[in-house]
């Protein structure tokens, strides 16, 4: 998951930076990040080449079950891939919604296929984590233009979470208090995860924008707080 992730970034980046190309596109909407892509674009693409050959023994050795899920899975993020990257549909997901829902079904998928009883159980904490992968997302999407404004391209949706972020924060806080209650281990983790950025959304003028995306990510980490508890 960890090597399919890495490409699925990568290649996004490559992408983006590709109105480098052109010197009559604007690059406003472009980070420090999309231009180190494009800079080392051909070590980029190698090392995609590599990763996918890496992918299939790893790919041979994953149950039926659970690669006709990735499939699907798959087919819809190739789908949307080439939504937002050959076309300006409207019907497009905002990347911010779109990388929680397929990152967390990516991560509940070997689960479930395993024991299709737990599909039901875990729907409320899948349903969190997608929620909690994109509120990562859009915090790092407002750190980084703060300075220079949303930009006009950015998806109607995204601009109306930018605009409620705390209350979006306090609203998946208090979910994830409730699921507590309803002797769900994850979910308190979820509520740390969220307490920890916002406290970097409140600090984030003392930090650089670099260290605060680690940090972001990082603070996804909270469930690991459940290997101590057991």
């Amino acid at each position: 998951m960890g090597i399919a992730v890495w490409i699925l970034y990568a290649a996004d980046r490559l992408l983006d930076a590709r109105v480098l190309a052109s010197s009559a596109t604007s690059t406003n909407d472009l980070e420090a990040r999309h231009f180190f892509h494009h800079r080392h674009g051909k070590v980029f693409l190698t090392g995609i080449i590599l990763c996918c050959l890496a992918m299939i023994p790893l790919l041979l050795a994953i149950p039926f079950a659970a690669i006709r899920l990735y499939l699907i899975e798959g087919s819809l993020l190739v789908g949307w891939f080439l939504l937002i990257h050959a076309s300006r549909s409207a019907l497009r997901l905002p990347k911010e919604l779109a990388v929680g829902l397929f990152f967390a079904a990516a991560v509940f998928i070997p689960t479930v296929s395993r024991a299709p009883a737990l599909r039901l159980p875990l729907i409320l904490p899948a349903i969190l984590f997608a929620s909690l992968c994109s509120l990562n997302c859009l915090f790092i999407y407002s750190w980084e233009h703060e300075h220079t404004g949303i930009p006009t391209c950015a998806h109607p949706t995204t601009r109306l979470a930018l605009a409620h972020l705390p209350l979006l924060s306090t609203a998946l806080t208090i979910a994830s208090l409730f699921a507590a209650l309803g002797h769900n281990p994850i979910a308190p983790a979820f509520a740390l995860a969220i307490l920890l950025l916002t406290l970097l959304h409140i600090n984030r003028r003392h930090l650089h924008r670099t260290t605060l995306r680690a940090a972001a990510d990082l603070a996804l980490l909270t469930p690991l707080l459940l290997i101590l508890h057991r």
